[in-house]
């Protein structure tokens, strides 16, 4: 290959990246763009009523079945729907969620080195056996806004199983109700 080809391929490159800069420099010298003071198209929402005589659902109380719940069953299912994103090992690192050793001892939102959204450090004290039951239960209805995109677990068995595991893992366990 001669230097007459690579001088080519060198001024082919060089006046494109000219090109498209004078390009942009001419389109910017035309379009000056404005940030809209009111939205164009106003969209309504109507907000969806409650359907006649619907209540919120209410939880069975967990703390009976607490005490009489499968552990092992909790673990096996903890870590087959929270592992991915939580860590349970003392020390262990955070992940898409905090580690969850002590979670019932600690304050909310206290796992260091996590970013909780703002209703999880809104919550003051520790998890209580029917909070995490209806976290568990689904996230997003318990607190508004929150990142944890875990639809939740119909089943009280294994909601209560895995609180139950949950509160195995600390060195001094939150007394059963």
């Amino acid at each position: 290959m001669d230097s007459m080809e690579i001088n080519k391929g060198i001024a082919a490159v060089l006046v494109a990246g000219i090109t498209f800069m004078v390009a942009g420099i001419i389109g910017g010298a035309l379009v000056h763009p404005e940030n809209l003071k009111q939205p164009a198209i106003k969209v309504e929402v109507a907000a969806a009523a409650p359907a006649a005589g619907a209540k919120p659902e209410a939880l069975a109380p967990i703390s009976g079945m607490i005490a009489t719940a499968d552990v092992a069953a909790g673990e096996a299912n903890a870590k087959k729907q929270c592992g991915a994103c939580h860590s349970f090992n003392e020390g262990g690192k955070n992940g898409v969620g905090p580690n969850l050793y002590s979670v019932m001892t600690r304050p909310r939102g206290g796992s260091e080195g996590f970013a909780y959204s703002a209703g999880v450090k809104g919550m003051a004290g520790t998890w209580t056996y029917e909070e995490l039951n209806a976290w568990l239960k689904k996230p997003a209805a318990f607190i508004a806004g929150t990142r944890m995109a875990f639809a939740g677990l119909n089943s009280d068995k294994q909601r209560a199983e895995i609180v139950a595991y949950l509160r195995t893992l600390s060195k001094t366990p939150v007394a059963l109700p």
